[in-house]
């Protein structure tokens, strides 16, 4: 007996969807250029859109429209993040095909340096800060030391997306700052996904050594495997793509290399951004796919579907409980210790590797970037009953505004940095991307 074929989605659904998808993208668009005129990167009005049309702004101002538009119902829910989900992998795979391998192998000591400041500085004082919080803010169910232990995890992390799309409005991804940040980053993501998935066992009360061992032991799998059969694989792919003239088969490898990279760490109980990340590496490194027929999947990922996954972080958000003093004043001090603790381990794990003050303050900029990363961490922690809406909230609130905060400095400081011969043969391959090969080119720059 064959089972009956599934119904497709339901009329008013789709009109639903279209709508959400078509304002989303037209706000995004609209504040973004907004955004690029008062000389912020575009990221930060894309960012905003989610606010203004979440719990925060719209189910208070037209609680009737916003229901209709956003129904509270998981099926909607689900296909806009879909299309989100996939619009960040392909931005974190665009990223890494813009790494330059050369400068890891150059520089790694530096980046691991201020990659393990940033950690452990963060990680410490969120720990502690987490003992310290009023405990009738914390869930009654939660434990206080799995609590501490997640907000802690919570202050190390940085962000890859909102990172990676302030490079590219700012364009600075060809600079030797912007690289070190991206890789520097990423080693914090890993290391903020591992020990999320153990707190995460912690509070479901899972946890054992078992558990450990077998993060650590999938992460260095996949390493293994994209240094070897990864490689086979990517090449020969492209390869075969590229005997067409046209850039759609490029294209579409690209696109399928990318999402099926993350899908496996995504199986493997890892982040499904990291093997994004690491598809667009081995794209760029081993594949190095012509330029100019990449640049029409840049063009679709930087304009579409990264401002529309930006527009849709904020949906979930409800900042106007900060109007209770109470949460105001424990928003005012986590949002303190998250920017201080991020910027000071960044900071001086530059400068004890031997980099400038300047290059050293653009990298504390940068990877205090928290942006929608710290978002879906706070979600994982709301979904496990370890946050309440409060801190849920004030931890949303670390991510928007310390994304908002890293592009104007990131901008003094790399003003005082000049650009190396390296720098400008680098920017020169960008360039080969076509018109938007910098993304939010214009004043923002």
């Amino acid at each position: 007996m064959t089972a009956a074929p599934v119904a497709p989605i339901a009329a008013h659904d789709l009109l639903v969807f279209l709508l959400q998808v078509g304002l989303l993208l037209l706000l995004a668009t609209c504040l973004g250029r907004l955004a690029i005129r008062l000389r912020l990167p575009a990221v930060v009005g894309e960012l905003s859109v989610g606010v203004l049309l979440g719990p925060t702004l719209l189910a208070h101002v037209a609680p009737a429209v916003s229901g209709w538009l956003f129904p509270p119902r998981a099926e909607p829910v689900h296909l806009l993040d879909a299309v989100g989900q996939v619009g960040v992998l392909l931005l974190v795979g665009l990223t890494g095909i813009h790494l330059d391998l050369g400068l890891v192998r150059r520089r790694g000591a530096t980046a691991a340096g201020v990659s393990l400041g940033g950690l452990l500085v963060p990680l410490g004082l969120g720990i502690a800060t987490g003992f310290l919080l009023p405990r009738d803010l914390l869930p009654a169910s939660a434990s206080p030391v799995v609590f501490a232990l997640f907000l802690g995890v919570a202050m190390c992390v940085s962000a890859i997306p909102v990172i990676a799309k302030t490079l590219m409005d700012l364009k600075l991804l060809h600079r030797n700052v912007g690289q070190l940040t991206l890789i520097a980053g990423m080693l914090d993501d890993v290391a903020g996904w591992v020990m999320l998935s153990i707190v995460s066992a912690m509070a479901a009360g899972a946890i054992t050594a078992g558990t450990v061992l077998t993060s650590i032991a999938y992460l260095a799998a996949i390493v293994v495997f994209a240094l070897t059969l990864g490689r086979i694989v990517v090449r020969r792919a492209l390869a075969s793509a590229a005997k067409s003239a046209e850039s759609g088969p490029t294209v579409v490898t690209v696109v399928v290399l990318i999402l099926l990279a993350a899908a496996g760490t995504h199986a493997l109980g890892l982040e499904p951004v990291f093997g994004a990340f690491l598809g667009g590496i081995l794209v760029g490194t081993v594949g190095k796919p012509d330029p100019a027929k990449l640049a029409p999947f840049r063009t679709v990922v930087v304009s579409v579907l990264a401002p529309l996954f930006f527009a849709t972080a904020g949906l979930r958000m409800d900042l106007t409980v900060l109007g209770r003093p109470a949460v105001l004043l424990t928003g005012a001090a986590v949002l303190a210790v998250a920017i201080l603790g991020k910027f000071a381990g960044a900071y001086g794990g530059a400068r004890l590797t031997g980099l400038g003050r300047w290059e050293a303050l653009a990298l504390g900029a940068g990877l205090n970037a928290r942006g929608v990363i710290e978002v879906v961490v706070a979600m994982v922690g709301l979904r496990l009953g370890i946050l309440s809406v409060e801190i849920y909230t004030i931890v949303v609130l670390v991510a928007i505004v310390t994304s908002v905060l890293a592009p104007p400095v990131l901008r003094i400081a790399m003003a005082r940095v000049e650009q190396t011969s390296d720098e400008g043969i680098r920017e020169l391959e960008h360039e080969a991307w076509g018109p938007q090969a910098h993304a939010g080119a214009g004043p923002a720059g």
